[in-house]
C-alpha cells in the first residue's frame, strides 16, 4: 500500500494558509501548514511522500529561495509557487 502524500503549505499569511488547507482537506488531501519558509526548510530533508505549495513573496525567504535551499539540501520535492502579486 502506498503512503499518503502530504501537501505542505508554506505562506506567511494565515488567511491564505487556512483557506488552502481547508480547500485541500475538503478535497480529501492530507495537509500541513507552515508559517515560514525557514521553518519548513528545517524539516524538509526528513519528509517523504510530500509536495509543496509555497508563496513567492515572504518576509524570511522567497518561495524561489526556498526551492534553491531545498535543492542544495538534496531535499527537493514537487512544488507549486503561488503569488497574490500581479507585478511578478
Amino acid at each position: 500500500m502506498a503512503h499518503e502524500i502530504v501537501i505542505h503549505i508554506v505562506d506567511d499569511e494565515e488567511a491564505v494558509r487556512k483557506s488552502l488547507a481547508f480547500l485541500l482537506t475538503m478535497a480529501g488531501h492530507a495537509v500541513r501548514v507552515h508559517e515560514s519558509a525557514t521553518a519548513f526548510a528545517a524539516i524538509a530533508p526528513e519528509l517523504e511522500n510530500a509536495c509543496l505549495i509555497t508563496d513567492l513573496r515572504m518576509p524570511d525567504m522567497s518561495g524561489v529561495d526556498l526551492l534553491r535551499r531545498l535543492k542544495e539540501a538534496d531535499a527537493m520535492l514537487p512544488a507549486i509557487v503561488i503569488t497574490g502579486h500581479a507585478d511578478v
